[in-house]
This record gives structure tokens, sequence and C-alpha cells, in this order.
């Protein structure tokens, strides 16, 4: 590979457009650009991959983000961020990200097992009024932070899909992809951080790939109800499993059932609403029958495998995995939805 060192003032593409300072060539010609600040590149931009690029640009860093589609993701999880969460928000700078989104606050959650009723808070003691979870719509939230990071001058976030990492002799150089034109190229960085989610074709490369599907959940908005406890989510201990309900809007609730095993009854010729109308509706609290009974009817039904993936990563030099790329646990733990970062001192002496 060959190498170049050059001053923005030598690259007149540069001098027009200060942010496509990175590591990118069409892979036919190949040539690494090196600059004063540590070039960082992301593949994946969720909440992690987001979160991260905004963070490094804030601390000077030159990222190149390539994230496979940037029009809203739509996704029945990733909607419920715990007041941990809420508070590396404040500390990454990005809690405006949950604002003008129709975020709700949560307090904590409802149980509800054999006809009893318990609520549980957030220990929250000492804390500001503001800090609480919160609840919304995946593609609204994730915006927002790929808009704040984007706005940084020295973040570049490209859609483009990537194909493989780029090795030389066991030390990952960065990564090849296709454009959303198609055309091939190549992102050389001194680091490549994947944090492109559980279903990463890259994470193979980087740790044991081992995935197990324990559960699927089955997905509907219930639209015009009222939870039986306001700005709190609801689990149902349920027959065979758990049920959850949690607000996204002013005007909108998430219905999660849990289906064990790898399949749930078929959508297309109605078992998936006979299932959930003869075994799930007599188990969830009466308040929300009727919104229900509503969705199923209305047909939005979706669904999702469940994927528990341990964090067995082999060490690569030049990458690293994080976020759900890395590991993830049951989606019913409620711990997805954090906000990946990395220190300056993590990277001391990366070239």
């Amino acid at each position: 590979m060959m190498e170049r060192t050059t001053e923005l003032k030598d690259d007149p593409m540069l001098m027009r457009d200060p942010r496509k300072r990175f590591f990118e060539t069409p892979t036919t010609t190949p040539m690494l650009y090196q600059y004063s600040g540590l070039l960082l590149l992301i593949v994946g931009a969720g909440v992690a991959g987001s979160a991260l690029a905004y963070a490094l640009g804030k601390d000077g860093r030159q990222v190149h983000v390539i994230e496979r589609d940037l029009s809203e993701p739509d996704r029945i999880v990733g909607e419920l961020l715990q007041p941990g969460g809420y508070l590396k928000l404040i500390e990454l700078g990005l809690e405006d990200c949950v604002e003008e989104i129709d975020a709700q606050q949560i307090f904590g959650y409802a149980i509800y097992k054999d006809g009893k009723i318990t609520k549980l808070s957030y220990p929250l003691e000492g804390f500001q009024s503001n800090i609480a979870g919160r609840s919304f719509h995946n593609l609204r939230f994730i915006q927002r932070v790929r808009e704040k990071a984007a706005s940084l001058p020295n973040v570049r976030l490209e859609q483009g899909t990537v194909t493989s990492l780029l090795e030389q002799e066991g030390t990952v150089q960065g990564v090849n992809y296709k454009t959303r034109n198609g055309q091939e190229m190549t992102a050389y960085a001194p680091l490549t951080i994947v944090c492109d989610g559980c279903f990463s074709n890259l994470r193979r490369s980087l740790c044991n790939p081992k995935v197990d599907i324990p559960s699927c959940f089955v997905a509907m908005v219930l639209e015009n109800c009222e939870l039986p406890y306001a700005n709190h989510g609801h689990v149902i201990l349920a027959d065979p499993s758990p049920i959850l309900f949690y607000p996204i809007s002013s005007t909108e609730v998430r219905c999660l059932v849990d289906i064990p095993g790898q399949k749930v009854p078929a959508i297309s010729n109605g078992e998936l609403a006979k299932y959930l109308k003869s075994k799930v509706a007599q188990q969830i609290p009466s308040e929300l029958y009727d919104a229900f009974i509503s969705a199923i009817e209305k047909g939005s039904i979706r669904t999702m495998p469940n994927r528990s993936m341990p964090a067995s990563p082999y060490p690569t030099p030049g990458a690293l995995l994080l976020g759900d790329a890395f590991n993830m646990r049951h989606p019913l733990t409620g711990g997805g939805m954090t906000c990946g970062t990395l220190r300056y001192s993590s990277f001391k002496g990366t070239s």
C-alpha cells in the first residue's frame, strides 16, 4: 500500500469540502492520506455508532461513518432508554435528541402476575426532576442522533454497504464498501469500529459468531389508550412468557408479546391473530383489552427473532466491536438502548 502525507492545501477537493478529509479512494488506486487529527472509521450509524461519532468528533477526531441505510430505521425495539442511558446522553451533550420527538418520560415499571399488581419506581432520589427513562419511536431518536453527529465539520456520514474488512498481515486497515450508487470503494483508517448491529456481516471475522434465538417478539401499536400507570412500562408475567407495554408517543403504546421458540404462528392465514385473541388477550390489563383487539384487527402485526449473543471477541489489531454487534442480551432485559462512547485516552498511541 502506498503512503502519502498531504496537507489540506495540497488537495483542491479537500479545500472545497473539508468533510472529505478521510481515507477514501477507489479500490483500484488505494491511497492513504494522513492528517494531524486521528481518523477513525465507524461501520454503522445506529445509536452506538452515531453517539460514538459525535463524542469523538467533539474531541477533534476525524470520523468517517458508513451506514447501510440512512433513511429512518423502522424497528420494533430500541424504544426505551433507561435513566442511566439518559444520564449518558447528558454527559455526551445529546440530551436534546429526545426533545421534539414526542418522547415520554418513564419512571418505572408496573408488574402483573397471577392477578396481583405491583409498581416499581426507578431509584431517582437526589437527581434533578428531568432525570428519568425516555421512550419514543426508535426512528425519530436515531435520526436526531445522526443529525447531531453529522453537524460536526469533522464527521462524515455516508450511506454505503460495507462488504468486508480490509486486512494486511493480520491487521485491519479499513473496509471495502459499495456506495449507494454501487461504486466499489475502500476506506482506510488506523482503527475501524464495527457497530452495525446484531445482523452485522462483519462480526464473524472479529468474534465467536454464536447466536441463540430463544424466542420471538410479536409487535403491535395500540392507539389512543391509557396505560393503567402513566409514564411506566408494564410487564405482564404471562403464560407462556412475558408481555410488554410502554408508551412510544403521547397517543401510542407499544405492545411486545414474547413467544418462545424460533417460529411464531403464521400471519398470512390468520393463525397469529387467532393466537393473540385466544391466548394472550385475556391475560392483559382490562384497560388495554379493546385497544389490543383493535390493533390485531387492524392487521399491523410485526415479528422479530430475539437474539442472544455472547461477548467472545477475537483480538484483532486495528478493529473492535461495539454495541449489538459485540454482544446482545435478550431484549426483555431492557438494557440494549445505551449510548456507546470511547474517550480520547482509549486511542492514545494509536497511529
